[in-house]
């Protein structure tokens, strides 16, 4: 029932989410969410603990402020609540807080970051609160997407790259255009930079991050579609999503002579369902159905000694 989710009103959204969406989603997720399972459990939720644990340890490592690093999930435990309840207990001066969606959006970004706030506001928090922002190009975010890219495909001769990112649909970027509302998605070439009217665009953000991606893997944008492209996965519903759909393009791709594919999701930095079911285990089997050999999902950043250290970086330099 998220409005920054489910952006429609709101007796729409309680006949969406009641009379269509809990009546199957539950079901099937929870099948999709078996094949992943661990002995840890989620490795959304062990992923985001190491990191947490790696970068205090890092940032106490070799500074003379005291950092207090918590976790928290905008859905689940640890929840907002009780770790900024923590961070008003220790006294903590200035929290720090980094929405750990590379690109900006209503949907995950605005929903956490109005979250906090209210709870801060509750607990008497707010003025301490600094966000930082999507991190879509920021250089050591990229260079650790790269090094895991790099070598996780050292043995595998892919004959194509693939950045898949989650999608979102249409209305949501068109919310968060600054202008006329005449730019974003007006044609195919509106997402190829970052402009004023859409520095807020999750569907630019997603492009400017795999080309920077591709550029530190040794790809130039005249590569773009010859060697690598961007594609938007996890599509839900008959509402037109932002486009191209991961999904169609495996098809496209086999069609045009790709036979072994490499996968980047660069709009998560944990390993999760849409990551591992999603793409490595569904994805990978549809590849093949239509004709391809292979399809090798590259890791995410989850907590690797490169991404502690950028988002370490990140909290100090803000």
């Amino acid at each position: 029932m998220d409005p920054c989710v489910v952006d429609i009103p709101f007796l729409a959204r309680l006949a969406l989410i009641y009379g269509i969406i809990l009546p199957t989603r539950p079901k099937k997720s929870a099948a999709a969410y078996k094949k992943v399972w661990t002995d840890r459990g989620s490795p959304l939720l062990f992923h985001l603990v190491d990191l947490k644990a790696k970068v205090a340890e890092f940032l106490q490592k070799d500074s003379k402020e005291k950092f207090h690093v918590e976790a928290a999930m905008r859905y689940g435990k640890p929840d907002i609540e009780s770790v900024l309840e923590k961070f008003k207990a220790a006294k903590v001066s200035e929290i720090q807080v980094l929405p750990l969606y590379p690109q900006y959006s209503l949907a995950a970004t605005r929903s956490s970051v109005l979250k906090t706030q209210e709870i801060a506001e509750k607990i008497g928090l707010k003025a301490r609160l600094n966000f930082l922002p999507a991190f879509f190009e920021e250089a050591n975010f990229i260079e650790a997407f790269a090094e895991v890219a790099k070598k996780s495909l050292a043995g595998f001769s892919h004959d194509y790259l693939l950045f898949s990112f989650h999608g979102l649909p249409e209305r949501q970027i068109k919310k968060v255009e600054h202008g006329s509302g005449t730019y974003c998605l007006a044609n195919s070439n509106c997402c190829d930079t970052i402009r004023d009217e859409n520095r807020d665009c999750y569907r630019a953000q997603s492009f400017a991050t795999a080309h920077a991606i591709a550029q530190k893997l040794g790809l130039q944008k005249s590569d773009f579609n010859k060697k690598y492209s961007v594609s938007f996965q996890s599509r839900l519903g008959r509402t037109p999503w932002i486009k191209p759909y991961t999904d169609l393009v495996f098809e496209e791709l086999v069609k045009k002579g790709v036979k072994k594919l490499a996968v980047i999701c660069p709009s998560f930095v944990a390993d999760c369902l849409e990551t591992l079911e999603e793409i490595q285990i569904r994805g990978r089997d549809s590849f093949i159905s239509f004709g391809g050999t292979d399809l090798k999902l590259v890791p995410s950043l989850n907590s690797t000694d490169t991404w502690v250290q950028a988002v370490a970086e990140m909290a100090r330099s803000s």
